[in-house]
């Protein structure tokens, strides 16, 4: 392990905050979809597949790349995932033609996996265990300013570079945090003393994978995403009757209702909290009738919000428990959605905001108390896993929410403003029952958890 005597932990942070931002720094390529459509000369519906090609793969390899920073040491992984991301950031911008773009998008997800898989348990590792709540309410906050400043910087890159831009101007942030990067004196070695479970990992990205896919394709109808979901449900249980000595990841912790509630929270909490990114925007722009400047702006409040709770999120999870954290960043989140849910025709601007920072607040409270439950309830030598896992649930989440919240959009009918008010109000009630379930989650073991 290469270490940097004397480098202080707080920049420590800052440069592994600095190198996952190229993550949540990807909103900006929202922005630059109607370039990308004129300018390779596709249809507006295949458009989907930069985003699909992205987060379908980041998602399913992030448990396993989780898995091979525990075993071969976090500080390689995100230096070969800082290397790796440069280059498929500029192929991504130099791609001359669609097909090209989706499969640079394809080599991104890979770079953003083991970025992200290894971010929390590289973070905490500079600092002492009884500090690792505050470090994770650091580490969110800089998570969440990339998605703040994306939307924004995003529409300012594609009006100087064009849809290039927005791929262009990470590939100089991933080099720099690579350049800058240390390893810290605590970080996993690794060694790769245990055996890599490959038959594992492979099922477990074949199940999320299919399971990813299969909703996004069983919205349009059909036979495809019928049998990608049953592809999902076999490699999944496969997965999970089989056994290894050292495996992706042991299923003995989600047996304990304190880690598999908070689990099955972080997907359902994340499903409704994508409606604001979902369907805020059109709000802004059939409703408010605000320009795009005015609505980004807006928009933004969200993550800020985010942004802005984390660091308290994560003092308060070093003195009581992560479960009764997370559930009040909940309840935050469904105060939020129905303030959005109450718009109406002409809300005060002030209460437009107010809603946003509270919805945005609420994930991010929520996001670092899991993610303190999560580390908290797996040994050290799991710490990745750890990370990964709550960045995969959240995934899921946010793709099942762009799905089912969309369907349930057009189920309800009627005008804009009350199949909007229908969906968000609804929504609220998802997170103060997934708050309700977490006040009442308790440990039944203590220690590390048995072997699958």
């Amino acid at each position: 392990m290469t270490t940097a005597p004397g480098m202080r932990p707080a920049l420590g942070v800052t440069v592994v905050g600095l190198g996952t931002a190229i993550g949540s720094l990807d909103t900006a390529v929202n922005i630059a979809f109607p370039d990308i459509v004129r300018s390779l000369g596709i249809e507006l519906g295949d458009i989907q597949w930069v985003v699909i090609c992205y987060v379908l793969t980041y998602a399913s390899l992030m448990l396993v790349c989780g898995r091979l920073g525990d075993l071969f040491g976090h500080a390689r992984l995100f230096r070969i995932g800082l290397a790796w991301s440069v280059a498929a950031f500029i192929a991504c911008a130099l791609a001359p033609a669609f097909e090209i773009l989706l499969a640079a998008r394809v080599a991104q997800g890979v770079g953003t996996a083991m970025v992200l898989a290894v971010g929390p348990a590289l973070a905490t590792a500079y600092f002492p265990e009884s500090s690792r709540a505050r470090v994770l309410g650091a580490y969110t906050l800089l998570f969440a300013l990339g998605g703040a400043v994306g939307p924004s910087l995003g529409g300012l890159l594609v009006d100087a570079m064009g849809w290039a831009g927005v791929f262009w101007f990470r590939a100089p942030i991933a080099l720099a945090a690579l350049l800058l990067f240390r390893a810290p004196p605590a970080a996993a070695d690794g060694g790769g003393a245990p055996r890599f479970d490959a038959l594992g990992g492979v099922l477990l990205v074949l199940a999320v994978g299919c399971l990813l896919l299969g909703i996004n394709r069983a919205a349009s109808g059909g036979w495809f995403g019928a049998a990608l979901l049953l592809a999902a449900l076999a490699a999944g249980a496969w997965f999970a009757l089989r056994s290894h000595p050292s495996p992706i990841i042991r299923l003995a912790p989600f047996r304990r209702p304190g880690f598999s509630i908070p689990a099955a929270s972080n997907i359902a909490v994340n499903l409704v909290g994508f409606a604001v990114m979902l369907l805020v925007p059109f709000w802004l722009d059939r409703v408010a009738g605000l320009d795009v400047l005015t609505a980004g702006a807006l928009l933004a409040l969200s993550p800020l919000g985010m942004a802005l709770a984390s660091p308290f999120a994560g003092r308060w999870a070093q003195r009581r428990d992560g479960r009764l954290i997370a559930a009040a960043g909940a309840l935050a989140v469904a105060g939020g959605l129905a303030g959005v849910g109450l718009w109406g025709a002409a809300p005060g601007m002030a209460f437009v905001a107010g809603a946003l920072l509270l919805h945005g607040a609420g994930l991010g409270i929520f996001q670092v108390a899991y993610l303190e439950v999560a580390s908290a309830s797996l040994p050290l030598v799991d710490r990745g896993v750890a990370g990964s896992l709550v960045m995969m649930t959240r995934t899921l989440g946010v793709v099942l929410g762009a799905t089912g919240l969309m369907l349930a959009f057009n189920t309800v009918g009627g005008s804009f403003l009350y199949a909007f008010a229908a969906v968000f109000l609804g929504s609220a009630a998802i997170p103060v029952l997934a708050a309700l379930a977490l006040a009442f989650a308790t440990e039944r073991a203590s220690g590390p958890p048995a072997s699958r």
